[in-house]
């Protein structure tokens, strides 16, 4: 049975009782006050209590919504004014005796009058509304005779520190840093090509020398000139360096008498043969540069074997030379 039918029900049972006739304007009536008696009745379970509804900008008010129960009862989110100028600091539902309450509370910093909807609360799966609430929020009024007004101040710069500069700092002195490392790799002196090749010993030097002479050819392409002209350098200038002789500025004659000398004076024991293959490969050699001599290819070859053999015989063995450096008294003991 719906609420209608019973209100009718009731209407009946009333007019009855009192003899009334049901016309339209008591019918009306009597039903008006039913269903105000039924709004009251819903409504009754749904209370809302606010402390003030009068603020000034800024401040906070509350606002609580009661209901009477606290089973099945669901709050709608709250509903602000129309332009948003109330807003929502915190919520939080709290239970009393037999009742539920949510409390809400609001401020506004905007003056005006604005207006608080209904709030939807939903009881056992049926909506019930609050009634809206008018909030006043006004200015707050600044005495201007008691508080004088001063002009604005300009602004003041804060005083520098090393603080401030720090940064700059460690960035300058590491691009002064990167740009030294910079200039001594560009401008530092990088040594010569015949630097380079003091430092070579004599021996290890006179050997590539031989090795990248075989591996030019020249013989193959019938240059038999350059090629003696380079194999006595090597030569000249291995003795130069090994043997503190002016090898290269001297002419055959002169370097095998300084040669035969020197053997004689130092010990160098430097054998008889050695010396015999030196001077035919420079004075063959002389005759390619000079007369036009071309000699055959098995003289050839065994020209550069010289080369090799007095290369090897004028460099000390290490351990011979330990082995001179060994007194005769070392021995006696033995």
């Amino acid at each position: 049975m719906n609420i209608i039918s019973y209100l009718k029900n009731i209407i009946n049972s009333a007019s009855k009782l009192f003899g009334m006739k049901r016309s339209g304007t008591v019918f009306q009536m009597i039903l008006s006050v039913a269903f105000l008696l039924f709004g009251l009745v819903g409504f009754s379970q749904v209370t809302t209590k606010i402390d003030t509804t009068k603020i000034r900008i800024g401040e906070q008010f509350h606002y609580n919504i009661i209901v009477d129960g606290t089973e099945d009862i669901l709050f709608a989110k709250f509903q602000t004014d129309s332009l948003k100028k109330v807003e929502v600091i915190e919520s939080k539902v709290d239970s009393l005796k037999n009742s539920l309450v949510i409390k809400y509370a609001l401020t506004s910093f905007d003056s005006g009058r604005w207006v608080l909807p209904p709030q939807k609360v939903i009881i056992n799966k049926k909506a019930f509304l609050t009634d809206s609430v008018i909030i006043d929020v006004a200015t707050v009024a600044v005495d201007t005779i008691k508080q004088p007004m001063y002009h604005i101040k300009d602004i003041k710069n804060e005083p520098y520190t090393f603080a401030d500069y720090k940064n700059y700092i460690w960035g300058l002195l590491a691009l002064l840093l990167l740009i030294a490392v910079i200039l001594y790799f560009v401008l530092r002196k990088k040594p010569s090509e015949e630097e380079i090749i003091a430092k070579i010993p004599p021996f290890d030097l006179a050997k590539q020398r031989l090795k990248d002479l075989d591996d030019k050819k020249l013989i193959k392409h019938n240059r038999i000139k350059p090629y003696y002209v380079e194999l006595t350098d090597i030569v000249r200038t291995f003795i130069e360096r090994e043997m503190n002789i002016p090898a290269l500025e001297s002419t055959t004659d002169e370097l095998m008498e300084i040669i035969t000398d020197f053997n004689e004076s130092s010990k160098l024991n430097i054998p008889k043969e050695t010396i015999i293959k030196l001077k035919q490969l420079l004075k063959e050699a002389d005759l390619v540069k000079f007369a036009k001599s071309k000699p055959l290819l098995n003289e050839i070859e065994l020209h550069r074997n010289y080369a090799e053999i007095i290369i090897d015989k004028f460099h000390p063995d290490p351990v011979e030379e330990q082995e001179k450096e060994i007194k005769p008294e070392d021995h006696v003991g033995e």
